[in-house]
């Protein structure tokens, strides 16, 4: 199997698929990651453990549609070209 840019959008697109599947209650909460432990205060800087929930939480938010469509259109491109 050659290594295409294809390939690479395919990743991709699995990778945000995979973040976007992320429940906090089941799966981030056991780990420490949870809405529960706050951001920090006011002038702070959050830790990385935050930046990366905030992350999660806005692909959850803004990919949802966007997600659709492009898992849409890998799957028809699948079944055309295979």
């Amino acid at each position: 199997m050659a290594f295409t840019f294809y390939a690479l959008i395919q990743t991709a697109i699995l990778c945000v698929n995979a973040v976007a599947v992320l429940h906090e209650e089941r799966f981030l909460s056991k780990i420490g990651w949870s809405a529960q432990h706050g951001t920090g205060g006011f002038g702070d800087d959050p830790s990385i453990n935050a930046q990366l929930l905030i992350l999660i939480r806005s692909v959850k938010t803004v990919m949802r549609v966007p997600l659709i469509l492009v898992n849409s259109v890998c799957i028809v491109l699948l079944l055309l070209f295979g």
